[in-house]
C-alpha cells in the first residue's frame, strides 16, 4: 500500500497532464473545474482546480467541501499506476479498478488525455 503523501504526489502528476494541455483548450476544457482523487484504503481524498494558469495545488478535502466536477477513486497501488503509465487508465477503468464520476460533457473532454 502506497502512503498519502505518494498519492498526493501522483495526483498532481495526473493533473500536471491536464496543465500541459494547450492554454486555450485547457481554459476552455477544464477551467472552473474541480477534480478529486478519493484513496479508500487510506480514508483520503485530494482536490484541485482547473483555472486559467492551469491546476491549483492539490490538498486534503475537508469535512463538509462540495462534491468536485470529476471525481477518481482507485486504491492508494492503482493511483501511483495510473500516474507513471498514461496506458494503465482504460485498463484499470474496465476492470473496475478506477472509478470516475463526472458529468457526460466533462467524460468527453477526458477522453483527450486517454
Amino acid at each position: 500500500m502506497a502512503t498519502a503523501q505518494e498519492c498526493q504526489e501522483a495526483f498532481e502528476k495526473l493533473t500536471a497532464r491536464l496543465s500541459d494541455l494547450d492554454p486555450k483548450d485547457r481554459d476552455a476544457f477544464f477551467s472552473g473545474r474541480s477534480f478529486s482523487c478519493q484513496v479508500p484504503d487510506l480514508d483520503v481524498t485530494f482536490v484541485t482546480r482547473f483555472g486559467p494558469q492551469g491546476a491549483e495545488p492539490v490538498h486534503l478535502a475537508a469535512p463538509g467541501d462540495p462534491q468536485a466536477d470529476v471525481r477518481l477513486t482507485a486504491s492508494s497501488d492503482t493511483v501511483l499506476e495510473l500516474a507513471e503509465h498514461v496506458s494503465a487508465f482504460p485498463r484499470a477503468w474496465l476492470s473496475g479498478k478506477v472509478k470516475v464520476q463526472a458529468s457526460m460533457r466533462d467524460l468527453l473532454r477526458l477522453r483527450k488525455l486517454l
